[in-house]
């Protein structure tokens, strides 16, 4: 690869970070933002919360790779033919073949990228992350309870706080427990701390008092403490058992499920989806590639074509994009409908090398040109009439 070609390569991965960088942590926030409330109200600090919501992160980048890296390729294409310098290149007697070698190593980047998070990455942090909701549901007194309420834990049984600091302590409780019939017991405590155990699960106050009034009795009677166990182990749900979901296996649990766990054979047609999911997913960065620079590598000197040409990788982009989660959902109920996205692949790669090696100029038919063309005129005409009578 000469100077060009790592001019081209580098060019091409910088776009494709810089695009992936930002819509990964677009769609991250908007996932992150959905469990800030349950963070809040474990009173966990902000590195938990950011490490429990990146493990979706994975997952998220091996869905927007193949698209930044073609919005990448587009983007490069684009801005040589702006400078003419794929004219150039095309008069000084470069092959198509040779300017389209960096595309395709930045392709083979990415594609490995993909296969690593795929195979392990992302179901690596899925896993984490269906461990973590376990135990946060696990853990039914440390999510419900919220500061400023009355919390019905169960039936006859009530807590306030007054507030939780970060570190998870809990001020001004207040507990209203009517679950004898024969006593009702309020408990008063300047501050406590749950505590897990062997034994269960306990709310350890400290400096308070509690009150007790016994039933056909005209006084209670009123106990001060400086530490007091309150069980709320019946509230918990016990030990959780995880089972993982066919998005949550590794490729090779995929491959053999019967070595690896028992009760996930009951799933065959999604296991069988997943896998072959799996195995096409690093091909599409190559095959977008490879269908980007066939639409938008070949000279050309006018800019109109190039704008066609675009929407016309666009809409051959998302329709082998669309074929995959076709033969992925239908391949569930009709194994043989899991064909498609491996022919769609190939007949992409076949084609598009027999159009970069022959420098085909890929264009839609007259009329369709002419169409795009008179909509795009229209749209300006109006964009600067609207602009001219702008104050």
């Amino acid at each position: 690869m000469g100077s060009i070609g790592r001019y081209i390569f580098r060019a091409t991965l910088g776009a494709f970070l810089v695009i992936c960088v930002s819509v990964t942590a677009l769609m991250w926030i908007t996932q992150a933002l959905r469990d800030i409330d349950l963070m809040t109200n474990q009173g966990q600090s902000i590195f938990v919360f950011v490490g429990i919501t990146g493990l979706i992160i994975p997952l998220l980048v091996q869905i927007i790779a193949p698209i930044a890296l073609m919005i990448a390729v587009a983007h490069v294409l684009n801005k040589l033919g702006n400078d003419s310098e794929l004219i150039v290149m095309n008069a000084a007697g470069m092959p198509p073949g040779v300017l389209f070698r960096p595309f395709l190593a930045a392709g083979v980047v990415v594609s490995l990228l993909v296969a690593v998070i795929s195979i392990y990455v992302a179901p690596w942090g899925l896993r984490e992350l269906r461990r973590w909701a376990t135990e946060v549901r696990a853990d039914l007194v440390g999510n419900i309870v919220q500061p400023g309420r009355f919390t019905k834990l169960e039936a006859n049984l009530t807590l306030h706080i007054q507030e939780r600091r970060p570190d998870g302590q809990l001020l001004g409780i207040f507990i209203d427990d009517q679950r004898d019939p024969k006593e009702r017991a309020s408990i008063l405590a300047e501050h406590g701390n749950i505590v897990k155990n062997q034994r269960g699960l306990f709310l350890v106050l400290e400096n308070g008092s509690v009150q007790r009034h016994e039933t056909g009795q005209r006084d209670p009677t009123l106990v001060l403490f400086d530490s007091y166990g309150f069980d709320l182990s019946s509230l918990t749900s016990g030990p959780q058992s995880v089972r993982y979901s066919v998005r949550e296996r590794y490729l090779w649990e995929l491959y053999d499920p019967a070595r690896t766990d028992k009760e996930f054979v009951d799933q065959p047609d999604q296991i069988r989806a997943e896998f072959h999911d799996r195995i096409t997913a690093p091909l599409y960065p190559l095959a977008f590639a490879v269908l980007t620079y066939a639409y938008l590598g070949a000279p050309r000197t006018t800019r109109q074509g190039r704008t066609v040409s675009l929407l016309g990788a666009i809409a051959a982009v998302s329709a082998l994009r669309g074929l995959g989660f076709v033969g992925m959902i239908a391949g569930v109920h009709t194994p043989a409908i899991l064909l498609l996205p491996y022919l769609a692949l190939v007949a992409t790669f076949v084609l598009g090398y027999f159009a970069i090696s022959r420098a085909v100029i890929i264009e839609p038919p007259a009329f369709i040109s002419n169409a795009i063309t008179a909509i795009m005129e229209s749209i300006t005409r109006r964009t600067g009439a609207a602009m001219g009578q702008a104050p």
